[in-house]
């Protein structure tokens, strides 16, 4: 019969031999011995043994270094037109499904903030970034890595690339290294900097996750989705809201790539997936944008399909790879070079293609009357095609809105008003020196350096204010771009308080 009081008393007998046991064995070891056990733990790696990773630290480092100052931090302003007086704010990703008129309640237009990144391409002040950062954009202001602040204007943008370049008033500005990025390879270490979550010329790292990406989300809103290209190169390198428009840099400190999304989480913020417009195809548009104020874009004139295995059977391809055409637009270089519906394009000037994306992505690298070899399978019989391209028509996109103009104190943001007796008892002031602010708009140059309603202005450049009038000429003297001084009071529970704000007019 099963006894558990004498199998309990065999098991605590059983497990204390075998504990003395293996205390004496690891004895004779040493394993117990506080001597070997803290060799063990205080035993460094050697320097050969960490160099190659050390190597790559101060490879981050450098490159760090070198890239960082040509990269810019872009803060924009647009107007959301407002809503009648009374309504209530509706999210703007709701409103289009209810017959509402658009923009915020209140009777009154209403800026809205927003961030991004770019970065310097040459030294007198041209600043490469994505459109989507400055579009529609009603001010634009780029700070420097140094901190200086300057306004910004478009030169042009290209909403089927999504790339843009906007350009300050300088010189001797350092301008970022360009590489290649048909050259890069899945793998291949690389760094993004930018201004991600606030958190200003932050630097990540990871590698090339894969090359050739189409996202579908380029274009939305254009009358032809189908002149968008997509060609992203994909990184883990971590890329969040305020990144766009950034370099993504390699381990030669070159930008092969502008960072433009990430792939779609609830938070909106880095999942592992970040995109980037290939920097061959931001160039070449950038160039265009600079010399003619628009992408000049060449075309073969064709509606093209990644092909399929089906296809690849039904059309005799050696393997699933290429752009099948499905059809031409009217008097197309294609159709006039003899290709016709059906026809599979594997490779253009001796250069493979495997994807439809990687096809737009070549001919949009290329300038308008430029000439090409085109390799089509046609049904099995491999053919050679010159085609001669031609400039497509510019896309309609909406008009860029130049900087707001008027009157230098309604450009700073603000609106002033004499000091009166009566004011200056009410505001808490000791005499009737200088003008009063009644308003101030946020996100506006004065707003931003913290004044407000009630502050009251005594000094311009060192000149005492004593009244609206000279106010205004004193301010009116300042140019676009220079820093006007201003010293100023206000009343903060019964204490004055004096302060100088330098600010820049846009």
């Amino acid at each position: 019969m099963f006894d558990p009081v004498r199998a309990k008393a065999k098991a605590i007998v059983f497990t204390a031999a075998a504990f003395t046991g293996g205390v004496l064995f690891a004895s004779g070891l040493e394993w117990t011995t506080g001597g070997h056990a803290a060799s063990l733990l205080q035993t460094a790696p050697t320097a050969a043994e960490v160099r190659p990773v050390a190597d790559l630290s101060e490879a981050f480092i450098a490159i760090a270094e070198a890239a960082t100052p040509a990269v810019v931090n872009i803060t924009t302003e647009r107007t959301r037109p407002a809503t009648t007086r009374g309504q209530p704010a509706v999210p703007e990703e709701f409103r289009r499904f209810f017959n509402m008129p658009d923009g915020p309640p209140g009777g009154q237009d209403v800026p809205l903030p927003g961030t991004g990144t770019g970065f310097l391409v040459t030294g007198d002040g041209y600043i490469m970034t994505n459109n989507h950062v400055v579009e529609d954009a009603n001010r634009i202001q780029v700070t420097l890595h140094d901190r200086r602040q300057f306004d910004a204007r478009v030169i042009g943008r290209d909403p089927t690339t999504d790339v843009a370049v906007i350009k300050i008033e300088g010189t001797g500005f350092t301008p970022a290294r360009i590489g290649r990025s048909e050259t890069t390879r899945v793998g291949e270490w690389v760094l993004a900097i930018g201004n991600p979550l606030g958190l200003d010329f932050t630097v990540t790292s990871g590698i090339i996750s894969a090359r050739g990406r189409g996202l579908g989300i380029i274009g939305q809103g254009l009358e032809n989705r189908g002149t968008a290209i997509e060609d992203f190169i994909q990184t883990d390198a971590a890329i969040n809201p305020g990144n766009s428009g950034g370099p993504l840099v390699n381990l030669r400190g070159e930008v092969i790539g502008i960072n433009t999304a990430i792939a779609g989480s609830r938070t909106g913020t880095f999942t592992g997936y970040g995109f980037a417009v290939p920097i061959d195809l931001a160039r070449r548009v950038a160039d265009d944008l600079i010399q003619y104020g628009r992408s000049r874009r060449p075309i073969l004139g064709v509606n093209i399909q990644q092909v399929t295995p089906e296809d690849a059977e039904a059309f005799g391809l050696p393997r699933v790879a290429g752009a099948v055409v499905q059809n031409f637009s009217e008097g197309s270089p294609a159709q006039r070079a003899g290709l016709q519906r059906g026809d599979v394009i594997v490779g253009v000037d001796g250069r493979p293609i495997d994807q439809s994306n990687q096809l737009q992505r070549v001919i949009a690298t290329r300038q308008p009357g430029e000439t090409l070899v085109v390799d089509v399978i046609r049904q099995g019989e491999a053919l050679q095609l010159r085609v001669q391209l031609a400039e497509a028509p510019a896309p309609p996109t909406a008009a860029t809105r130049a900087p707001a103009r008027g009157r230098a104190e309604q450009r700073l943001g603000m609106q002033v008003a004499p000091l009166t007796t009566e004011l200056a008892r009410q505001l808490g002031f000791s005499n009737t020196e200088g003008v009063v602010i009644t308003e101030i708009q946020p996100h506006t140059p004065g707003g931003q350096r913290g004044l407000r309603r009630g502050t009251r202005i005594l000094v311009i450049d060192r000149q005492p204010v004593r009244d609206v009038e000279q106010f205004q000429r004193l301010l009116a003297a300042k140019r676009p771009g220079e820093v006007v001084s201003l010293d100023v009071e206000t009343i903060e529970q019964g204490t004055a308080n004096r302060a100088i704000v330098n600010i820049r007019v846009p």
